[in-house]
């Protein structure tokens, strides 16, 4: 007996200390899409304006109806719109989707791993723009914003 009602002082314990940490849950959703959204902006912004280093030859871009420039296109533009919190499940569901066609495309002709193909930023962001879909751009949004209105 003394041993359940240990067992049920550290669940409570354990409860507690998460509970804690949740009350950032919105906050921390709001940070993680406004940092992958610009990272992922910085990606197109190389491709279709030259910017941070730009594609290929220092501060070159990508043509725009080539594949690069229709994901720099969409990487600057998404990346944006992911920032500040605007669409942010479709958004982020098209994303998803080009990052998926990205490592299947681009990286899986150097190897099938992504640690050898070195595809493992796009699986990773295929993967955060597939959370988004589901969790949304949280409290710290535009999204968020225009459904408070549309309440009021």
């Amino acid at each position: 007996m003394a041993g359940r009602s240990m067992h049920r002082a550290l669940s409570r314990e354990a409860t507690l200390r998460w509970n804690t940490w949740a009350k950032y849950q919105n906050s921390a959703l709001g940070l993680m899409r406004i940092v992958v959204g610009f990272l992922f902006f910085t990606h197109g912004a190389q491709k279709v304006l030259g910017w941070f280093g730009g594609f290929g030859e220092a501060g070159q871009t990508a043509e725009l109806f080539t594949r690069y420039g229709a994901a720099g296109v969409l990487e600057a533009v998404g990346g944006l719109l992911i920032v500040c919190g605007l669409f942010t499940r479709p958004v982020a569901f098209v994303l998803s989707g080009q990052m998926a066609v990205a490592y299947f495309w681009i990286h899986v002709q150097n190897g099938l791993w992504p640690w050898v193909n070195r595809g493992e930023l796009a699986v990773l962001y295929c993967f955060v723009f597939l959370f988004l879909t589901a969790a949304g751009g949280g409290s710290l949004s535009l999204d968020s914003v225009i459904a408070k209105r549309r309440d009021v």
